[in-house]
């Protein structure tokens, strides 16, 4: 078993900052390669806080906050524009990236792109429904139109 440290929130596992143990493998050929985690020794604490001190200033701060968030955001579709092909395939993949500037593009609250779970890769045109964590007991199901540009 290797003890790590996440430096990003795994869905399953745990958030940034959380020290946890998982299989030599799953840490070696999963999460370290990604920079999901890094590996933990005794004078990490110091990182450990610092991660933790980043994460609470950009997450919501109230459970009532989090809840007005995801009624802002489940009350109208965003619409993300990129390039198709004629048969309506997309030139690339719509990211999180893509998602979180749409919602700031139309009035949207701020969603940091590492809270989106997209299901399936969006590759191509249509409407597709994408879950934003907001806070650890809130969640929000967006609708997205992918449109050709």
């Amino acid at each position: 078993m290797a003890k790590l440290i996440l430096t990003h929130e795994v869905t399953g596992l745990g958030e940034p900052g959380d020290v946890v143990e998982v299989k030599d493998g799953y840490a070696r050929n999963f999460l370290v390669p990604r920079k999901l985690a890094t590996p933990w020794s005794k004078g990490a604490e110091s990182q450990v806080s610092a991660i933790r001190k980043a994460r609470k200033s950009r997450e919501i701060a109230s459970l009532d906050d989090a809840k007005a968030a995801r009624d802002s955001l489940q009350s109208k579709p965003f619409t993300i524009e990129a390039k198709a092909g004629e048969s309506g395939r997309l030139f690339g993949a719509v990211t999180t990236a893509d998602i979180a500037d749409a919602i700031a593009a139309g009035e949207g609250p701020k969603v940091d792109k590492r809270k989106i779970e997209i299901g399936q890769p969006i590759k191509s045109v249509g409407a597709y429904t994408v879950a934003i964590r907001l806070h650890p007991e809130v969640s929000a199901n967006v609708d997205v139109k992918v449109v050709s540009a």
